[in-house]
């Protein structure tokens, strides 16, 4: 946020949200039958009616702020296909497509990549490396932020940045629960973030430190109900609900906290983040 001079004061302008266009995949088939972050307890399972309650109250949240949602067909057996956020990662009408780590996501890639090619994107990478989408590139006004160290190669960091010519920043994330790095860190607006510092490598720390000197930082209770996994529109923060210290600390910064129950997504260790692929310059179909 820049300064600004009202009458020879001097005050910080007021964060402004911009409408978004989001792709959503509703969890029919949502389950906790793997376990492959330690979210994830299978022996405990989920109740997936309640999780499509949860999840259709962050639909709704996006439609009451003015945002565009679509959705894409869930498909049968692969319950993690709610977390939409995985599925690719889009940046100027164009389309960087996921390849995942776990086999038991991997036809969620193709499922991804044929919905954007079937409305309107022309131009959508097939990934020859492993990575997945927005779960590990997250992007700023003018650089994309990369993570790696549990899912997404490093390798492609650079196969994104010759694909959208933007620069990519290589975060390594250390900790396992936060193991893609939207569960660590998101934008705000697209000039700064909020993050949690002991879920990165000292160097990555450093970088953001760096980049971000005037960042949000949250502490460990709040990272621990994922209260990282946020969406920003530049003004508004929908947030999980228990991650009070955090929107405390938005408040104080000029942003609104939109908070949001999806205790039972977090089962599989997903929020209103994972949820949500963001369709930057998305064709007019």
């Amino acid at each position: 946020m820049e300064p600004e001079s009202v009458a020879g004061a001097v005050r910080v302008s007021e964060p402004v949200a911009t409408r978004r266009h989001y792709l959503m995949c509703r969890p029919e088939h949502f389950a906790v039958t793997y376990a492959i972050n330690p979210w994830m307890d299978p022996g405990a399972g989920a109740d997936a009616a309640r999780a499509v309650r949860q999840w259709e109250s962050l639909r709704e949240t996006y439609v009451a702020l003015g945002h565009e949602v679509s959705l894409i067909d869930p498909v049968e057996g692969l319950p993690d296909m709610v977390f939409a956020a995985n599925g690719a990662l889009v940046v100027n009408g164009r389309a960087y497509g996921a390849r995942f780590a776990h086999p038991e996501r991997a036809a969620e890639g193709p499922a991804y990549a044929a919905w954007l090619r079937a409305n309107g994107f022309s131009e959508v990478l097939e990934a020859e490396r492993t990575n997945e989408g927005e779960g590990d590139f997250l992007v700023l006004d003018e650089l994309i932020l990369g993570g790696t160290g549990f899912r997404t190669e490093l390798a492609a960091h650079q196969e994104a940045q010759e694909f959208f010519g933007r620069p990519v920043v290589t975060l390594r994330l250390v900790d396992p629960r936060f193991y893609h790095l939207d569960t660590a860190l998101f934008p705000l607006g697209g000039d700064n973030v909020a993050y949690y510092p002991e879920a990165f490598s000292p160097g990555s720390r450093a970088v953001l430190e760096r980049l971000f000197p005037d960042a949000v930082i949250a502490d460990a209770r709040d990272a621990g109900v994922l209260g990282l996994n946020a969406v920003c529109d530049g003004r508004h923060v929908v947030i999980n609900a228990e991650a009070t210290g955090l929107m405390k600390g938005l408040r104080e910064r000029g942003y609104e906290p939109v908070p949001v129950d999806l205790s039972e997504l977090r089962k599989a260790g997903g929020g209103p983040k994972c949820c949500t692929l963001e369709l930057r310059g998305a064709p007019s179909v």
